[in-house]
């Protein structure tokens, strides 16, 4: 007997999701199914109903701040459950009424019809990796904000640092201000507490990522990105973090538009519009190749340190690390030469770094 197919949109939230199926073929049902809560139990007792005999169920819904663990669930009793991304599902113009009900409905028919795109989904290792990598994130733009809370302070009350600053001899110079008011030294000691703490909680989190990576499956991978110039174990750790199996593209283009790093587009008839970095996909692994970007403004050639993480890598990755910045750095001159932008040239660097790894 021929199994039937019915494929299941779940609008997922904190305490209850919506179920709406379709069943296999053009012109087939789609119905609502309810609610039910958002527990583990609920959603094997929902998997149980719907399975009934010589039925395949396939499962969807979008990828939000409940996880993976659905997908997980799902999976691990051999059904198919696709976790989709919100940003390309397809949705009408005109419609302006949301409910969780329609919602539901809309996945399954998009799902049936084949419209979702789906995301890559990490094991929970990986996962764990990358939450600790967004944790050092998160502790870098908390630093960033209390050093610009501090100068902001400091250029109020007319005290202006004109050399290069977060030195020591900076610190320094801090001790030395003299004001007017009194509590403006306690203003002072309080954004200088807050700086140092946020600069060692950053530092913890990234003695956390060095020791945690012998554990890690893509501990090779992170070893031999970091033959590139511009490419520590900080930025190659986040990278493998936030894009995961990269041998999912087919070829370098795919990591690159999935990077953002590809121009944009408006193109009708005759005329052909291009414009800046489409600026999709993953925003912090982006920005950790555009900061690798940056060091290719200087002629080739390998430094103490970069030597120093090359010694333990196979000759042909060393190649390939060397290739690309003699290809990258003559590059960047040539764009330079050419009246181009630092930012865009960084930005073009960057695509073609995205290539080499």
């Amino acid at each position: 007997m021929e199994q039937s197919i019915i494929y299941v949109g779940l609008d997922v939230h904190k305490d209850t999701i919506a179920v709406a199926l379709a069943e296999a073929g053009l012109r087939a049902e789609v119905r609502e199914h309810g609610k039910i809560a958002n527990t583990p139990a609920a959603l094997k007792a929902l998997s149980v109903k719907l399975a009934g005999k010589n039925r395949a169920l396939r499962f969807c819904y979008e990828a939000g701040p409940c996880g993976y663990g659905i997908q997980r669930q799902l999976s691990a009793v051999g059904h198919d459950c696709a976790v989709v991304a919100p940003s390309l599902i397809p949705r009408k113009p005109g419609e302006r009424i949301k409910t969780d009900r329609r919602d539901a409905i809309n996945l399954a028919k998009l799902h049936r019809a084949g419209e979702l795109t789906s995301v890559w989904v990490p094991d929970p290792s990986h996962e764990a990796i990358r939450d600790l990598v967004r944790a050092r994130q998160a502790a870098v733009r908390t630093l960033r904000q209390a050093r610009q809370q501090l100068s902001g302070f400091l250029l109020r009350q007319g005290h202006h640092y004109h050399r290069p600053a977060w030195t020591l001899q900076h610190r320094r110079w801090l001790a030395s201000l003299k004001f007017d008011q009194a509590l403006h030294y306690i203003v002072l000691e309080d954004c200088i507490a807050t700086i140092e703490a946020a600069a060692a909680r950053r530092d913890r989190l990234e003695a956390q990522i060095e020791a945690a990576l012998p554990d890690w499956s893509l501990a090779p991978v992170v070893q031999a990105l970091q033959a590139l110039r511009g490419v520590g174990l900080v930025a190659a750790a986040t990278l493998m973090a936030e894009l995961g199996d990269i041998t999912r593209f087919s070829n370098p283009r795919q990591l690159m538009a999935y990077l953002g790093l590809v121009p944009s587009e408006h193109s009708s008839g005759r005329t052909r519009r291009q414009g800046g970095i489409t600026k999709a996909g993953n925003g912090a692994a982006r920005r950790m190749l555009i900061e690798a970007a940056w060091s290719y403004r200087f002629p080739a050639r390998i430094s103490r340190a970069q030597l120093l993480r090359q010694e333990r890598l196979a000759k042909p990755i060393r190649d390939i690390a060397w290739k690309a910045q003699e290809r990258l750095c003559r590059r960047y001159r040539a764009l330079a030469r050419a009246g181009k932008l630092p930012t865009v040239i960084t930005a073009a660097i960057a695509r073609e770094l995205a290539g080499f790894i």
